[in-house]
C-alpha cells in the first residue's frame, strides 16, 4: 500500500487504501490484453489519433466535427454544453432546471423530526433521509395514471463523512484512533447508512416527495434480512446471533445497484471490509478469505461498541456481507434477501436484461484495482405475467467471470463447484464455498485483472454492455505499453461488450474500448475521444452509468480532482454509434468536492435524477478554499447555502424548462 496523505478525509483515505488491489494472482491484466491485441500498425494509428485529438480545442477539431456532420453524423444529444470548472454550486445545461428533491436529514418516515444538525440522534436519523446517496432506481407505481410522473425512488446510502456531519469534529480514522467518535455518534452514522424508499410525484412540472406515504421505508444496518441461495445455512455464515446462517442484520456500504423487470430493488454491498476490526490468527480458517477481501479494514470503529464488527469475536460476520440484496419496495413489510447465488465481492452495479430465451442476465463489476467483471444468468425465465413467480428467481443460476482475449473476443468462465479447479483439493467443499470466496475462485479460473470495474449497464436496443473502468493508479512505469500508455493511469476506460448472437446467456462475447479517458489536449495521457469533443466535454474517472429509454449512454464521474483537472465531477452524454462515436459532452456539473451518482431517467426521459454525494469534501484541493473542509468550515454549504447548515448530500431532479425530453 502506498502512503496515505494525512490531509485526506477518512472516506478518502478509505478509498485510497482500497486502491492497492487485493489480487495477487498471476492472471493477465486488461493492459496486458490490450497490448497483445493491437499490432504495431494499430498502435501507430492510435498515436496518430492522439495527435489529432490534441487539436480538440483548435479549429482543426471544429473542422473535423463539421466534416462528421456533413457526412450525416447527427448527434443524438441536443443541449448546450456546460462549461467545465470548479465552484461551490451545481450547474446544468442552459434551458434546464435542477430542483433539489430531498436532502440528508429530510423526513422519510411519518413522524420524523425536522433536521437539526446540532441535535442529531440515531432515532431521528433512522426516520430521516440517510447520508451519501448513491444508486438511484425509479420504479413506476402499478396504478399510476402516468408511470413517468408517479413512482418510487429507491436510494442507496453508501457511507458517512463524520467531519462534515458532526459539529466540532475533525476527520476520524484509525490513525487518529477515532479519538472523538463516541457510541452516540457511531449510532447516528450507522443509521445514516442503508437505503431509502420514497414515493415521488410530479405535479405542475415540479417533483416532490409524497409525505406519509405507505411505501416510505428506511433500511439500516439493523434491518433484519434473510440470507438466501446456495450459501444460506453454510457453517461459514453462522454467528452467535444466527446459529443457522440464514438471517443477518443490515447491509453495508451500498454503492450501485439495479432494478429488476418485476420491480424489485437490487442494492449492492461494496467496501464492506472497512467496517470490521480485530485480527484473525494466521492459521484461522477464514484468514486467507479475509485477506483477499481486505478484512479487517478498520475504517470505522463500530467494533469498539458492537462485537459483530470485531472479527476476533465474530469471525464469520464478514462473510455475511458483500452480497446483492433484493428488496421489494412495493411491500414495506417485506424482508430483504441477500441473494448469494449472485456472488460475494465489492459489488458495483447489477444491470439486468431479459435475454431472448426469457432468462435474466445481470452484469456486475468488482470495484477494486485488478479485480474482475462478472455476469449472473438465472436458471429460470422471467414470468412477465406473474410478479410473484419471480420473487425467488435470483436464488438459482450460474455466476460467470470474464476473460478478455487479445483478439477482441472474450469468454465467460463459470464459477461452479466441481468444475475445473473449483474442487475440494483447492478448498472448495461446496458451491457455498465458491460463492463466499468468489474472488479466489475467479483467480483460479484465470479471469482478466481489470482497472477497477465500477458501473455497468446494458443497451437493450443494441444488446451492448458498458463497463466503467474508473482508473488504476497502481500501474507501474515498467508496465506501460503503447496501447495503454499511462503509468499511474488516473483517468480510466470505458469498455463496450457485445454478446455473441445477441445472447446474454452465451459464454462468448466481443469487446472494444469505447474511450480512454483524460485530457485529450495532453498527448502523453493518450485519451481517445472523438475530435468533436470540446475542452469542456472530456471526462475522467468514469464511475456510474445509465442507458436511457432512448438507448443513449450517460456517464457520471468520481474523482476529477479539482487541483489536477480544474473541474469537478459531473454527468456526461457519450455518443456510442456512427461518426460521432466517442464524443463526450458535459450536461451537469457538481459542486466542489462532490461525486455524481445515480443517474436515473424516468421512462419518458423527461426527468433525470442524479445523486450528489459528499459535497464539500476535500477542500484543500480547491485553491479558492485551500484548507480542510469540516462541518463548521465547509468548502460549500450546498444545497441550502444557509450559514447554520452543513453541506448535505441530496437528490436532484433535472427537467427541461417548458417540458420535453432531456437532451432532445
Amino acid at each position: 500500500m502506498g502512503e496515505i496523505d494525512p490531509a485526506m478525509t477518512r472516506s478518502q483515505a478509505y478509498e485510497e487504501a482500497e486502491n492497492v488491489g487485493r489480487n495477487e494472482s498471476a492472471n493477465p491484466t486488461l493492459g496486458d490484453v490490450i497490448a497483445q491485441r493491437y499490432s504495431r500498425r494499430d498502435i501507430m494509428r492510435g498515436a496518430l489519433a492522439v495527435t489529432a485529438i490534441t487539436a480538440t480545442v483548435s479549429p482543426l477539431a471544429l473542422a473535423a466535427a463539421s466534416a462528421a456532420r456533413a457526412e450525416g453524423a447527427a448527434p443524438v444529444f441536443d443541449f448546450p454544453e456546460v462549461t467545465a470548472g470548479v465552484d461551490d454550486k451545481h450547474h446544468v445545461a442552459n434551458g434546464y432546471d435542477a430542483q433539489i428533491l430531498i436532502r440528508w436529514g429530510d423526513p422519510v418516515l411519518s413522524g420524523a423530526p425536522d433536521f437539526d444538525p446540532q441535535k442529531q440522534s440515531a432515532d431521528a436519523q433512522a426516520k430521516q433521509f440517510g447520508y451519501n446517496n448513491d444508486y438511484l432506481g425509479y420504479i413506476p407505481l402499478p396504478d399510476a395514471e402516468n408511470p413517468s410522473t408517479h413512482g418510487l425512488l429507491v436510494v442507496n446510502h453508501e457511507f458517512t463523512n463524520e467531519e462534515l456531519m458532526f459539529p466540532g469534529l475533525p476527520k476520524q480514522d484509525k490513525d487518529a484512533a477515532f479519538g472523538q467518535m463516541t457510541k452516540e455518534l457511531v449510532d447516528i452514522e450507522m443509521m445514516a447508512h442503508g437505503g431509502s424508499v420514497l414515493e415521488i410525484r410530479k405535479e405542475n412540472g415540479t417533483w416532490s416527495v409524497v409525505p406519509d406515504s405507505k411505501y416510505a421505508r428506511r433500511i439500516t444496518p439493523e434491518t433484519e434480512m434473510t440470507i438466501s441461495g446456495p450459501a444460506a445455512g453454510s457453517d461459514r455464515m453462522k454467528t452467535s446471533y444466527d446459529a443457522e446462517g440464514r438471517k443477518v442484520r443490515g447491509m453495508l456500504n451500498n454503492c450501485a445497484g439495479g432494478v429488476t423487470p418485476w420491480g424489485t430493488w437490487l442494492t449492492c454491498e461494496e467496501n464492506f471490509n472497512g467496517y470490521f476490526w480485530g485480527d484473525y490468527s494466521d492459521d484461522h480458517p477464514e484468514a486467507r478469505n479475509a485477506k483477499r477481501y481486505g478484512v479487517a479494514g478498520r475504517w470505522y470503529n463500530w467494533g469498539q461498541y458492537y462485537d459483530r464488527f470485531d472479527v476476533s469475536k465474530e469471525p464469520n460476520e464478514p462473510n455475511r456481507f458483500g452480497w446483492v440484496v433484493e428488496i421489494d419496495p412495493l411491500d414495506p413489510n417485506s424482508v430483504p434477501k441477500k441473494r448469494t447465488a449472485i456472488g460475494r465481492f465489492k459489488h458495483e452495479g447489477a444491470a439486468s436484461v431479459v435475454n431472448k430465451d426469457g432468462r435474466l442476465a445481470i452484469y456486475q463489476g468488482d470495484d477494486q484495482r485488478f479485480d474482475y467483471v462478472y455476469k449472473f444468468v438465472t436458471q429460470g425465465a422471467v414470468n412477465s405475467d406473474d410478479r410473484a413467480a419471480n420473487m425467488d428467481l435470483l436464488d438459482a443460476g450460474t455466476l460467470y467471470v470474464a476473460r478478455y482475449d487479445a483478439d477482441g473476443t472474450g469468454e465467460w468462465l463459470p464459477l461452479v463447484h466441481g468444475e475445473g479447479p473449483l474442487t475440494d483439493t483447492n478448498g472448495f467443499a461446496s458451491q457455498a464455498d465458491v460463492l463466499i470466496e468468489t474472488r479466489r475462485a475467479a483467480d483460479l479460473l484465470g479471469a482478466t485483472k481489470m482497472d477497477r470495474p465500477e458501473g455497468t449497464d446494458v443497451n437493450p436496443q443494441t444488446q451492448k454492455v458498458y463497463v466503467m473502468l474508473t482508473n488504476n493508479t497502481r500501474r507501474k512505469p515498467e508496465d506501460v505499453n503503447a496501447a495503454n500508455p499511462r503509468a499511474k493511469n488516473a483517468f480510466g476506460h470505458i469498455i463496450e461488450m457485445h454478446p455473441d448472437g445477441d445472447d446474454h446467456a452465451a459464454t462468448t462475447f466481443k469487446w472494444e474500448i469505447l474511450i480512454k479517458c483524460g485530457d485529450p489536449s495532453i498527448a502523453e495521457i493518450g485519451a481517445t475521444f472523438n475530435p468533436a469533443t470540446t475542452r469542456d466535454g472530456w471526462l475522467g474517472m468514469p464511475d456510474t452509468v445509465c442507458v436511457d429509454a432512448k438507448g443513449r449512454l450517460w456517464v457520471g464521474t468520481d474523482g476529477q480532482a479539482e487541483d489536477s483537472t480544474g473541474r469537478t465531477d459531473g454527468l456526461y452524454a457519450v455518443e456510442t454509434e456512427g461518426a460521432l462515436r466517442g464524443t463526450s459532452k458535459l450536461f451537469f456539473r457538481c459542486p466542489v468536492g462532490a461525486e455524481l451518482c445515480g443517474p436515473e431517467a424516468t421512462p419518458d426521459v423527461e426527468t433525470f435524477f442524479v445523486a450528489i454525494q459528499h459535497p464539500g469534501e476535500d477542500g484543500e484541493s480547491w485553491k479558492a478554499f485551500g484548507r480542510a473542509s469540516t462541518f463548521d468550515d465547509p468548502a460549500t454549504r450546498w444545497p441550502d447555502f444557509d450559514p447554520n447548515l452543513p453541506p448535505r448530500p441530496s437528490i436532484v431532479a433535472i427537467t427541461k424548462r417548458g417540458g420535453g425530453k432531456i437532451a432532445g
